[in-house]
């Protein structure tokens, strides 16, 4: 099932409705934003920014939810098509589970060598962050690319990511 294609508009939740949030929700200092553009021959969105550690802060985020509760218990993770420079990128998942805006799921996405890769996400993957739930595939409502390296700028870009068997 396709999420978000980014050159063909078509998907669950298209690029124009995924949206950018920073850690200044809670008091920190990190800044960025996102655009649609070409980056390296792709169409993409592309997060850029800086993050920062100052106030407890540390992270810039780039995602999307999907308008209600998703079953994807018949697939058996997430591909990808990302490109990024530097580190500290992560895939995160939300459930209809999760209380708190800062609990969710969340899986390496080793990117950092600004080459566009498709990668392969298992649900395996995700470990629970900040919360004893464990990841439940029938009810997530939102996927996000968060930038975590801390004072450190960020730079991904996404071009397509779907639900895969």
């Amino acid at each position: 099932m396709l999420i978000t294609d980014v050159a063909s508009g078509e998907g669950l939740v298209p690029a124009g409705q995924w949206y950018v949030a920073t850690d200044q929700v809670m008091g920190g200092v990190s800044e960025g934003g996102a655009v649609v553009e070409h980056v390296e021959g792709r169409a993409a969105l592309r997060l850029t920014g800086e993050v920062s550690s100052a106030n407890n802060g540390g992270f810039l985020l780039l995602g999307c939810r999907f308008g209600r509760e998703v079953d994807a218990s018949g697939f058996g993770g997430l591909e990808v098509d990302v490109r990024g420079v530097g580190g500290g990128y992560v895939l995160s998942l939300r459930t209809a589970d999760l209380s708190r805006p800062w609990q969710s799921y969340r899986a390496p996405l080793e990117a950092g060598d600004g080459a566009w890769h498709r990668m392969t996400v298992p649900f395996s993957a995700f470990t629970a962050n900040k919360t004893d739930a464990p990841l439940n595939p029938t009810r997530l409502t939102r996927l996000a690319i968060v930038a975590t390296e801390k004072d450190a700028p960020a730079d991904v870009a996404l071009s397509r990511v779907a639900f895969i068997d």
